[in-house]
């Protein structure tokens, strides 16, 4: 299991009962989480809670006032977050761990005098696309949702990199990777974290099992000559990591391919709660 230890403003305090209780920074949240099957013995106070709907969504219980969002550190970068109607809270701490695999390499590459270009898809709010930049990289960083943009740009500057090389593009996915196949486009790095199912900006259909494979496909033939590294993220319940490990493989031949669940550790009982899977490709 690739395991998210690092965190210091952040750890699941308990998880149970379909929920899991989090400290982000000085708040606690109590959130629903499928994974989280076994029974928790009571749930401490916290400070809001989130209620799914019978009839689809939900919306949050406050206990105490809270801002409307707030910053957290994981090392060196900071990032804003706030809870959304979508319970989520924009950002995903299990990436911490993707985050570091990534610097690592790319401050290899830039340490010895290599210039690193990734490319981010469904980069949402942007937590690797500022791992990347601090590590040395230039990102182009892509997502369908306009809020979500505004989003990265926000955490890109509160962890000091306002004048880093990044670009941002709201667009869809695929048509994005193929516009940069015509142009001859190349990348060090490819990163993906695509939905189970979507839309883009003008009502494209994204689903994962039938356009997963294609769109990593098109993305090899942007890979440079050199490439470090190739991730993709997936939520989708059922998809297994081997799946991920068999398109890398597929789509990708002549590097390694690896891939495993992802998790957080749990404070009560030394128990891991598994939050997605990824697969990991290098040269």
């Amino acid at each position: 299991m690739y395991l998210a230890e690092r965190w210091k403003d952040f750890e699941i305090l308990d998880a149970g009962g379909g929920n899991k209780l989090e400290r982000w920074g000085d708040v606690t949240l109590l959130r629903p989480d499928p994974q989280a099957v076994w029974p928790m013995d009571r749930v401490p106070p916290c400070d809001a809670v989130y209620h799914r709907s019978s009839t689809g969504g939900g919306k949050w219980e406050f206990f105490r006032p809270l801002p409307d969002s707030w910053k957290i550190r994981y090392r060196d970068l900071c990032f804003v977050v706030r809870p959304t109607g979508f319970k989520h809270t924009g950002l995903f701490p299990e990436q911490a761990v993707n985050w570091d695999w990534m610097r690592e390499r790319i401050a290899s590459r830039v340490q010895a005098g290599g210039a690193v270009r990734v490319l981010n898809l469904f980069g949402y709010t942007g937590g690797a696309t500022c791992a990347c930049l601090k590590a040395g990289a230039e990102v182009v960083h892509v997502d369908a949702a306009k809020g979500m943009i505004a989003w990265a740009k926000d955490n890109v500057a509160a962890s000091g990199l306002a004048d880093a090389p990044v670009r941002f593009f709201v667009d869809d996915c695929v048509k994005l990777v193929r516009r940069e196949l015509r142009r001859g486009k190349r990348y060090e790095g490819i990163l993906m974290d695509p939905p189970s199912y979507g839309r883009g900006p003008s009502g494209e259909m994204w689903k994962i099992e039938e356009q997963l494979y294609p769109l990593v496909a098109d993305c090899a033939g942007l890979l440079s000559d050199e490439p470090l590294f190739f991730l993709i993220n997936s939520y989708t319940t059922g998809l297994a990591p081997q799946v991920l490990k068999n398109v890398l493989s597929v789509a990708l031949p002549g590097g390694e391919a690896e891939a495993d669940e992802l998790g957080l550790p749990i404070r009560r009982g030394g128990l891991v709660l598994p939050c997605g899977a990824s697969g990991r490709w290098t040269r």
